[in-house]
């Protein structure tokens, strides 16, 4: 070709229709075309003829796109799009203790996943271009099952597996098949397409068969066991017999995966999974809203947990149905096994592109779980003192278990430590939380918890902090405390409460302060009833002569009437009420041994009188007669005056020959040409080892650490390091005591001291890919409760932290690299968005750029949760400015998310009205169609080809104006800074 001529090298020729589009697939050699045919065809690029038709038949093919990443593709035809892949993604495999095969590019392959030694074993033959569709392995015969599943039609092959390195010649054998999989060491299951069990042995012969009209496929079930599935249900099958031994209800299963021990399977279905043990009693079942695409079973616990992967996420799921998250997933992953090291987990799993990888996991949450259930508490005491156990989940987990106790080891914050202290009865740890907190509603709660337990005295206290007079006063009436009724009756007239001070008087007896208090209070004729029926002469004449006076009727008092006078309390309620000796929980054992307390201390009961609130006696009352600081001095005094301890060696007449010796002795002179130089210290001996700027910082050399950052990654602002540099420091030392008297030591900790000595030895490491990578999953949480600001500040921690770390392998450091980008996103993302929420909107001008910049935050790379709320942010903003045709592809975009029904209901109705006039009132900075970074201070777009800087710690875009300033994404590097890149891991410093 010029630019004058092109010359045709070939012509597919198969469309009978004008052909609307074509494109090359992007990893295999095929060619895609559509076409008005109502057709789309794929065709071999070397044979030119077409492979595969697909057909619509009443709509006409018009465009057609590929996935820049993805194995997808999109074609348009009259009535809508059809989103579709050409091949199965799912790799082939089987794995046998500690060794994974699995075939790629037609080529079985074995990985140990002890030593990471990947290995090929031999060829497959296979059919055309197609990828198996599963594969089953004899280790005992090591020959291996290879099934085919291409459209409508199925077959396996069979092959001899080479030992020790030998050749193996011959054509495998083969046979039309759905399914084949190993029964025993010599005989194998197939699935026709009759639905008929045939049992073939290693020279492929028919040695029985077994009707199975409903079963659609077969999996492995141990020597001799199959698993059927039908559509409801899945059947445990005994070869030998031919019968069902057990069955359980599960819709649609797609693999069954055992455990090390065959004693527990999960079912995995599209959105669930199953637990069943062996016998297929169901265990536990969990729902999920991504597709489930694999699991293996973590082994290392007391009891196994399955861990499975959707299409974002790694989860667990124990035997007794919890289930959690325990990280995020950039590209979908099948796992293949779970591998228990001294630091965590590890998950050995194959990509799309059938590549093993090793992702590194947190085990905590879910070993926590399980030392609960299995009641290991030795180790949960542990876990909680050493883990970062965090989270409502948690403490919601241990309150449903019945743990509370527990959740009190870790929780600092007040109202829940109060929450969980209530829970359990402990009365002590809810007094120390409601006064921390101060609030009514604390005290009335623990007021109500004391109370059930009979402690009057914490009762007493509370409702003084409340100022609760009513409560109060009928305490102190229930425990016979008559005096402390009396100052509350005093309390009462300071206060002007005339009813509380009735109310007193008439707890207490008191018929003159009643009259008193009705006579003062205008009511003559109770007064005077009163008077008269207890035989108060002297007043009921006063008050006979004051309603005459006052020309009021003289009430008749009751000849029967009886003098009801409170009874005495035989026994004052002093202490509080008994409480039954029940032995200690192991976790009140241990927290009272890491607080140095004895049992006899801690059984203590409270006699000690306690502290009033501090409002209390505000009204001049004096509730408590003695002068307690008067009577301590007083006390301190005596103990002087009667000698106390004798410690007074001031005026000792010392011997001479005892007296401190002078340092000024003969000796001095000889020893003064004398100098002992001191050794090298750790950090000098390391410093020649240490290439991260993690292991200068571990070992005191913050110099050299602050350069080294500044080369790598250009950080300039060094204020935000100053804690972290701080506290890596200090985690890395450790201080001893030698000797009696004498001040104590300080040694290095290292990561190393197993296999090395001397100035091999590396510093410990203070900073952990695991630590950010949940801090990363906190920020999530922030992000979804709309806590922006706290988002960002935890957000740049992380990406400030990076540069710290200190990782081995590529495949961390991958990671970490990973954890810059999905940082930078969110932080761009959000600060804009604050930005945002912070401009006037009250001309025009301003709610235009207010949607364009609620537009520019759809295209930061977030979780689909958050993209699914910008998207509705600008679906609404731009809706209510008249921008149709940009809305309606905001709410096409929300749609592809698989948002709630309600929320996908609402954004079809304002689809269906955005389609109706599909245009912009306004002309907006906003072009969807042109790839665009963000500029990160003047969040304007920079389109695809135009000048740009870059942050050279979060790589976060910038007009070519900001450069030299600080970068406001992360806070502490140089935009435009010439720098080495990111240098964390050893293989980045190898020549």
């Amino acid at each position: 070709m010029n630019d004058a001529k092109a010359w045709e090298v070939d012509t597919c020729r198969s469309h009978y229709h004008n052909v609307s589009c074509v494109l090359f697939h992007a990893r295999h050699e095929l060619i895609l075309s559509n076409s008005e045919d109502k057709t789309i065809r794929v065709w071999d690029v070397t044979k030119r003829t077409c492979l595969h038709t697909f057909r619509r038949e009443n709509e006409r093919y018009w465009v057609l796109a590929a996935h820049p990443s993805l194995n997808l593709f999109a074609a348009g035809h009259d009535a809508g799009m059809v989103l579709f892949k050409l091949q199965r993604e799912r790799p082939a495999y089987a794995v046998h203790n500690n060794m994974l095969f699995y075939i790629k590019d037609k080529q079985l392959r074995k990985l140990d996943m002890g030593t990471n030694r990947d290995a090929p074993v031999m060829q497959i033959k296979g059919v055309g271009r197609n990828q198996p569709y599963s594969m089953s392995l004899n280790h005992a015969e090591w020959s291996l099952l290879v099934n085919w599943r291409i459209g409508e039609n199925s077959a396996y092959e069979m092959y001899s597996m080479p030992r020790d390195g030998a050749d193996v010649s011959g054509e495998p054998a083969r046979a039309p098949a759905t399914t084949a999989v190993w029964v025993a060491r010599n005989r194998f299951a197939a699935l026709d397409k009759n639905n008929q069990l045939v049992i073939r042995n290693l020279k492929n012969e028919v040695s029985k068969k077994i009707s199975t009209p409903s079963c659609e496929e077969i999996m492995y079930a141990g020597t001799g066991m199959l698993l059927l599935r039908e559509p409801d249900t899945v059947q445990l099958l005994d070869v030998q017999q031919k019968r069902t031994v057990a069955s359980v209800k599960v819709a649609k299963c797609r693999y069954a995966i055992w455990n090390s021990d065959m004693s527990l399977v999960a079912l995995l279905g599209k959105h669930t999974v199953t637990l069943c043990t062996k016998k297929l009693e169901q265990l536990c079942s969990v729902t999920e809203g991504a597709r489930v695409k694999s699991g293996a079973f973590d082994d290392s616990t007391p009891q196994p947990v399955f861990i499975y992967t959707t299409a974002n996420h790694i989860k667990y799921c124990c035997k007794d149905g919890d289930y959690g998250i325990i990280r995020t997933l950039d590209v979908p992953v099948y796992a293949v096994k779970v591998l228990a090291t001294d630091a965590g987990a590890r998950v050995v799993c194959l990509d799309r592109e059938c590549r093993p990888k090793v992702l590194n996991i947190d085990p905590t949450e879910y070993r926590f779980k399980l030392a609960l259930v299995t009641r290991q508490y030795d180790q949960v005491l542990h876990m909680v003192r050493t883990a970062k156990l965090v989270g409502q989940s948690i403490i919601a987990y241990l309150q449903e278990k019945g743990y509370p106790e527990v959740a009190l080891h870790f929780v600092k914050e007040p109202r829940t430590r109060l929450s969980l202290a209530l829970q359990c009865g402990n009365i002590d740890v809810a007094l120390d939380a409601a006064k921390t907190i101060d609030e009514p509603d604390a005290w009335d709660k623990l007021a109500s918890a004391a109370l059930a337990t009979g402690n009057h005295q914490i009762v007493e206290m509370c409702y003084q902090r409340t100022k609760n007079f009513d409560k109060l006063s009928f305490l102190y009436l229930v425990t016979g405390n008559l005096d402390k009724l009396r100052k509350m009756t005093k309390i009462a007239e300071i206060r002007k409460d005339v009813s509380a001070q009735f109310q007193g008087a008439l707890l207490l007896g008191d018929v003159t302060e009643r009259i008193r208090l009705l006579t003062n209070a205008g009511q003559l004729s109770l007064a005077y009833l009163t008077a008269i029926n207890h035989k108060q002469f002297e007043e009921a004449e006063k008050l006979k002569a004051a309603l005459e006076a006052a020309n009021l009727p003289i009430p008749e008092p009751n000849p029967d009437a009886v003098f009801l006078r409170p009874p005495l309390p035989v026994h004052k309620a002093q202490p509080n009420w008994p409480l039954l000796a029940v032995s200690k929980s192991f976790f009140e054992v241990a927290g009272a041994s890491a607080r140095g307390e004895t049992s006899a201390a801690a059984a203590a009961p409270l006699d000690e009188p306690l502290e009033a609130a501090g409002a209390w006696g505000d009204d001049d009352v004096e509730l408590n007669d003695d002068n307690k600081d008067e009577d301590e001095q007083e006390v301190m005094e005596d103990a002087c005056d009667d000698g106390g301890w004798d410690v007074g060696d001031e005026d000792l007449d010392l011997p001479e020959e005892l007296a401190p010796v002078s340092a000024d002795i003969d000796g001095a002179e000889e020893s003064s040409e004398y100098f002992v130089a001191p050794t090298r210290g750790t950090s000098d001996m390391l410093s020649g080892k240490l290439k991260t700027a993690h292991d200068h910082i571990t070992t005191g050399q913050f110099e050299i650490a602050f350069r080294l950052l500044n080369e790598q990654v250009g950080i300039v602002n060094f204020e935000p390091y100053l804690q972290l540099f701080v506290s890596m420091f200090a985690a890395a030392r450790v201080c001893f005591g030698a000797l009696p008297s004498v001040p104590p030591l300080s040694a290095h900790l290292h990561r190393n001291w197993k296999e090395a000595s001397g100035k091999d030895l590396l510093p410990v490491l203070t900073a952990k890919l695991n630590d950010l990578v949940t801090q990363l999953q906190q920020c999530y949480q922030l992000t979804t409760s709309g806590k922006f600001t706290e988002a960002i500040d935890k957000l740049q921690r992380i990406v400030q932290s990076v540069p710290l770390l200190h990782v081995d392998g590529k495949t961390e450091l991958t990671e970490a690299q990973q954890l810059l980008n999905i940082c930078r996103e969110y932080l761009l993302g959000l600060q804009m968005e604050t930005a945002r929420k912070a401009m006037p909107k009250n001309t025009l001008e301003e709610q235009k750029r207010t949607c364009e910049m609620a537009a520019y935050f759809t295209h930061c790379k977030l979780q689909p949760v958050h993209q699914i709320l910008t998207l509705r942010t600008a679906l609404n903003m731009f809706f209510k400015l008249k921008n149709y045709r940009t809305a309606a592809s905001f709410a096409r975009r929300l749609l592809e998310l698989g948002p709630r029904p309600e929320v996908a209901q609402q954004a079809r109705k304002i689809l269906q009205a955005c389609e109706k006039t599909p245009t912009d009132e306004h002309q907006l900075f906003y072009d969807e169609h042109n790839p665009f970074n963000i500029c990160g201070i003047s969040y304007k777009p920079i389109y695809r080809g135009k000048p740009e800087e870059k942050c050279s710690l979060c790589g976060a875009s910038f007009m070519p104006e900001h450069k030299g300033k600080l970068c406001p994404v992360c806070g502490v590097a140089e935009i435009g800074k010439d720098v080495l890149g990111l240098r964390i891991c050893p293989v980045q410093f190898q020549r």
